[in-house]
């Protein structure tokens, strides 16, 4: 990837982060779009790399083919998922890819991959909205804004139910329990981070909060 085009106090990182069911994926769609910038799922990521390992018979267990595996693969997430230029977009979602994801997302080395990818995207573009578990405590803790999206149990329960079917659903709660609990860069709120409650509340009324957050917060030699 080449250099940052922007000089770094130019460049502005909205951090989403928050359980499944909590609309990160949604809300972090939108106020990118609201906001003309671009948007990553790093979710998609780690999915990628567990969709691979079970492509090719590996272990999610076995750390080192893991994390081989993840620094070799080509992963373009956008509206289209390619893994090494095949379209797995469908197939990162599947319920055996949200079994495996979690080995692979608790996998230190693996994590420090996608973290590095994930910070020369964002320079790449001079900026984003980046969603996932440990934006805001791990890959950029300097990001000018952060948020921690969350929702009541049932409102989340219902939403994965919604999109997923009950069978996915119960594993991404499995995966919820999961990812707190790991011991490399679990899911948990940032100190600084503006927590949301979304139960109830529609998409644009949570995206008019962000963006009004952000301008707040647009103050010169800020970086990130």
């Amino acid at each position: 990837m080449s250099e940052p085009s922007s000089p770094l106090e130019e460049i502005i990182v909205v951090a989403v982060d928050g359980p499944a069911g909590s609309g990160k994926s949604t809300v972090a769609r939108a106020v990118a779009a609201r906001l003309g910038l671009s948007y990553l799922d790093t979710g998609a990521m780690y999915r990628s790399v567990a969709h691979a390992a079970l492509c090719e018979d590996i272990d999610t267990e076995d750390g080192e083919r893991m994390a081989e595996l993840a620094r070799r693969l080509r992963i373009e997430v956008g509206e289209q998922v390619l893994v090494d230029g095949v379209d797995c977009t469908r197939a990162i979602r599947s319920s055996e890819v949200t079994r495996a994801v979690t080995a692979a997302a608790a996998n230190p080395q693996v994590r420090a991959e996608m973290v590095r990818r994930q910070r020369l995207w964002v320079q790449d573009r001079g900026g984003g909205v980046v969603e996932g578990r440990d934006i805001g405590t791990v890959v950029f803790p300097d990001a000018r804004l952060k948020v921690f999206l969350t929702a009541s149990p049932e409102e989340r329960a219902r939403r994965r139910a919604a999109e997923a079917g009950d069978a996915v659903a119960t594993d991404i709660t499995r995966r919820d329990q999961a990812d707190s609990s790991r011991a490399h860069s679990p899911l948990a709120t940032a100190e600084d981070a503006v927590t949301i409650d979304t139960t109830e509340r529609t998409v644009d009324d949570v995206v008019d909060e962000i963006t009004g957050l952000l301008a707040q917060r647009q103050l010169p030699g800020k970086g990130w």
